[in-house]
């Protein structure tokens, strides 16, 4: 379900900016006029949705995904966000053409959801949206009790004020809770770690012969599987990089190239020669997601350099189900030859869904009222679990469901999803709440979570530092890019290591013809901006 990132907006999407800004007014806080002033009495030890008494609130909310579900008052969840708020929502859904068109007409919905804060919508906001801190301060002024100050900061423009908030962005505190699990693992199925005994998968050398061991006594698995490359490098990329700690920068913060990393190329060598011996199906280069994700449910892989193990999670699932004995289990492998430890990403700061508030709204404060709603404690419980006594139980910080709701997320998954909708409705959703209650996650994932959990590291200094998009760089970065993912499956195809070193000398050129130079003085620019907003 997870769309990881929206194309960019080009030079229409400009265009239809300009259009808009052009009719909207010009004001420093989106030209929205003066905010009209608010009808209950402020209260900044209580959230506004519980003092403003006011009937028949009405908000239109676009989301630039069609897979949303934009039924709202129907299912459990939204059904009482409905009655809490005294608000009715009509959601829309589009791409980014419905996007523009919005735009471009001047009538855009009051909360506008998208997906990518490098968009020029994004960028633009100040343009077209109010600020959380005006709303806030005029409306709610509890919101600030809620939200995060460090993604506040984040997501500040020139003018110093905050336009969208995204949802599970993660903060430095919030990888320090232990609250935030960590996704990828390299695991191997127990039945077949136990039948080829004490194998080395941390070294080169030890990984190739561990995979030739697994291919002798289980003939009719694939030794080592990874995650379709329709996600561009799969989890042979920056998965396994970030399993060998490869720098995301230079000591003195600038770029670096972790692809050229020389520990990395070493274990790309091996994969090769991992290739070589017939451990690695070239149907893996082809695969798409559902074709990978049949074969974990079916356990045709004996081990699996995993890249988010949650998305894969029923797959690992059904297989434990069928197979209790024979489970997907984490284990120590692919480690760095410099000794470096691994360095495990998850959701950065920027997180994924992006909320704004348009400045053409004629009831702001409702719409800072749901923002306020969703990201407060009682909010996000209740999107992630109901309500309590009749989903779930809770005794300290431990959530329980109620057997009734456990039975129906076990044995009826679309009506949980469709009915109840609990854990669905995710616009400001957050990690930190499912972790109140393990059953959030299916069991399969469990332990390959706790062995990742010491070894999450931010990396949000290099979060959004790629070329504005349209810009004659941008598009040289997509070449490189796809130069690269090609480049990646050559490599590890290569017939012998004179090949595998002839691509990398071949992809080194190719950086070199294609502005190389220029894209990575932007990305140091941005790492510079980037630590300035993490006030480092």
């Amino acid at each position: 379900m997870k769309l990881r990132r929206i194309v960019g907006v080009a030079l229409a999407a400009i265009l239809t900016l300009t259009t808009f800004t052009a009719c909207g007014g010009s004001k420093a806080d989106g030209g929205g006029g003066k905010l009209p002033d608010a009808t209950y009495e402020l209260d900044s030890t209580k959230a506004a949705w519980e003092i403003d008494d006011s009937k028949d609130n009405k908000l239109t909310w676009y989301v630039n995904a069609e897979w949303w579900n934009k039924k709202y008052g129907e299912d459990f969840v939204t059904k009482q966000v409905k009655k809490d708020l005294n608000l009715d929502i009509e959601f829309i859904v589009g791409d980014d053409t419905k996007l523009n068109t919005y735009f471009a007409s001047g009538d855009i919905p009051d909360i506008v959801t998208i997906f990518d804060p490098n968009m020029e919508v994004a960028r633009t906001a100040d343009k077209w949206a109010y600020s959380l801190q005006d709303l806030a301060d005029k409306y709610d002024p509890y919101f600030y009790e809620v939200a995060r100050e460090d993604t506040l900061n984040w997501y500040k423009l020139g003018n110093g004020k905050t336009y969208g908030y995204p949802n599970y962005s993660n903060t430095a505190e919030d990888y320090d809770s232990g609250q935030v699990p960590a996704r990828d693992c390299f695991i191997i199925r127990q039945d077949v770690q136990d039948a080829i005994g004490p194998q080395d998968f941390t070294t080169p050398d030890g990984f190739v012969k561990g995979m030739q061991a697994i291919k002798t006594q289980f003939p009719d698995l694939i030794p080592f599987g990874f995650n379709d490359f329709s996600g561009a490098t799969s989890s042979l990329g920056n998965v396994v990089q970030d399993m060998l700690g490869v720098a995301i920068t230079t000591d003195d913060d600038k770029y670096y190239d972790r692809n050229l990393d020389e520990d990395y190329l070493t274990w790309l060598s091996a994969f090769r020669q991992v290739h070589s011996d017939g451990n690695i199906s070239d149907d893996s280069f082809t695969d798409d997601s559902n074709a990978f994700k049949e074969k974990v449910a079916s356990g045709q892989y004996a081990t699996i350099m995993m890249g988010s193990n949650v998305n894969n999670g029923n797959s690992l699932q059904t297989w434990l189900a069928e197979n209790p004995d024979k489970e997907y289990i984490a284990v120590d492998a692919i480690q760095s030859t410099k000794g470096k430890k691994p360095t495990l990403s998850q959701a950065g700061i920027s997180g994924w869904m992006i909320n704004y508030i348009s400045n053409t709204t004629k009831n702001p404060a409702k719409a800072i009222q749901v923002f306020t709603y969703l990201l407060s404690d009682y909010g996000e419980i209740l999107t992630n679990f109901g309500i309590e006594g009749e989903t779930f139980t809770r005794e300290g910080d431990t959530i329980t469901w109620t057997p009734e709701a456990a039975e129906v997320q076990s044995g009826n998954p679309e009506e949980w999803q469709l009915d109840y909708r609990i854990g669905e409705f995710i616009t400001f959703g957050h990690d930190r709440f499912k972790a109140l209650n393990q059953a959030s996650y299916v069991k399969a994932v469990w332990q390959q979570q706790e062995w990742g959990q010491q070894y999450l590291t931010p990396q949000f200094k290099v979060e959004n530092i790629a070329p504005d998009p349209g810009t004659a760089e941008a598009r040289a970065l997509t070449a490189i890019t796809t130069n690269w993912n090609t480049t990646l499956v050559g490599l590890i195809r290569a017939k012998d290591d004179a090949e595998f070193d002839k691509m990398v000398e071949d992809y080194k050129a190719f950086l070199e013809d294609n502005s190389i130079k220029e894209i990575n003085a932007i990305r140091d620019a941005n790492i510079a901006k980037n630590l300035k907003k993490l006030g480092k």
